[in-house]
């Protein structure tokens, strides 16, 4: 266990003192019963204190046992270009890797493919992936596990401003366009669902919908300045950054019924990394949790974490972290992921598969119980009813 751990975990005791006035105009007796009782009290409250600290003890103890020191302590993250990704860059830069006694290095990627080939070439230990993404190369073969969230909602579309006269217009603008989109995809397969939902087809013609598929979002953005490229999809931060340019936003996933409480990026890692090196990933997933109740408490610097590594205006990133269309929780939300597991598998972006060996929560329980062993407050409380919730 390393000294930061070990500070982090030990217990402030505090004996209990009472002090006990007597009038001015008592008797000496009564002082003398006062006294008594006082003392008797004292060292009532002293025995609790020194069994509550015991057992208190006991307990932190038993964490620290129980999650052990990191097996690994040089660790490579990838990400995207993506606010969403921020517990990563906070946890980085508040020092939450280093208390944990990690080494971490963070890269940006440009899709999930590249992503998904940096883990299985031991390039990456773990990446923040889209959940779509995530279940389709689960379904595929790969051997890799989801263990933690990142971010919740966060998605959309975007279109010219000459098809659309203001924002949250909906998909029925979307109607004899063409769309840019990412294969293999959450954004990809939440306008799917609303197209499905509103009876409208995919295709060309006036009353549907042909999408264009491209390699990257960042792809798909740039598209629009094509001409035969009428919307596109975007994830944050990319909604903030279209509607600085002149575009109106179709629709947030966070604003659609269908849509509420979409699991977006996932961590996810080697399943055999897991199970081989589980105190690495605690003491990973035990940063994330830390950074997100730093981004809970300290909404300022958050923003300019989040700005070293996505390089916009902080207002926008204002805007996409705290202004309602995403949540960043590590929470896994098992329940969510597995939702939209049979909904893609609906769309036919799959096979059905047995998810239950690629699905880890294990590494997020105890890491968050480790941590409400040492200290607890709303934010962690939250995140523990949540977990219980959706696990």
């Amino acid at each position: 266990m390393n000294n930061n751990r070990s500070r982090l975990i030990s217990l402030i005791a505090a004996a209990a003192l009472l002090t006990g006035c007597s009038g001015l105009n008592q008797s000496s007796s009564s002082e003398k019963s006062e006294t008594t009782t006082a003392s008797t009290t004292t060292v009532e409250n002293t025995t609790e204190s020194a069994s509550a600290e015991s057992a208190s003890e006991a307990a932190t103890e038993a964490a620290k046992v129980e999650i052990g020191a990191p097996e690994k302590a040089d660790i490579n993250i990838g990400y995207l270009n993506s606010t969403a990704h921020l517990l990563a860059f906070v946890a980085q830069e508040e020092g939450y890797f280093k208390e944990e006694g990690l080494n971490v290095t963070l890269t940006q990627f440009s899709s999930a493919s590249e992503l998904i080939n940096g883990i299985e070439s031991d390039k990456l230990d773990v990446a923040f992936i889209g959940s779509v993404p995530t279940l389709t190369f689960q379904s595929q073969g790969h051997e890799v596990s989801i263990f933690g969230g990142a971010m919740t909602n966060g998605h959309g579309y975007v279109i010219k401003s000459e098809f659309a006269d203001k924002d949250e217009a909906g998909v029925e603008v979307l109607k004899g366009r063409n769309v840019a989109s990412v294969k293999n995809s959450v954004q990809d397969a939440e306008l799917q669902i609303l197209l499905k939902n509103a009876n409208i087809e995919i295709g060309e013609g006036d009353d549907k919908v042909n999408i264009v598929y491209f390699d990257s979002q960042k792809d798909a953005y740039a598209a629009l300045l094509n001409s035969s490229i009428d919307a596109a999809s975007v994830y944050s931060p990319y909604a903030s950054l279209a509607k600085s340019q002149g575009y109106k936003v179709v629709y947030y996933c966070a604003h659609e019924k269908a849509l509420e409480n979409q699991p977006c990026c996932r961590q996810v890692a080697k399943t055999a990394a897991l199970s081989s090196t589980p105190n690495t990933f605690i003491a990973i997933e035990r940063a994330f949790i830390k950074a997100y109740h730093f981004t809970q408490s300290d909404h300022d610097k958050t923003i300019k974490d989040v700005k070293k590594y996505i390089d916009i205006e902080e207002d926008f990133i204002d805007t996409e972290v705290y202004g309602g269309y995403s949540v960043s929780s590590p929470d896994p939300d098992k329940k969510g992921t597995l939702t939209l597991k049979d909904t893609i598998i609906d769309l036919g972006y799959t096979n059905d598969y047995d998810i239950e060996p690629h699905y880890n929560t294990d590494i997020y329980k105890k890491a968050l119980d480790s941590i409400l062993a040492e200290s607890s407050d709303d934010i962690y409380k939250s995140l523990e009813d949540h977990f219980n919730e959706f696990e």
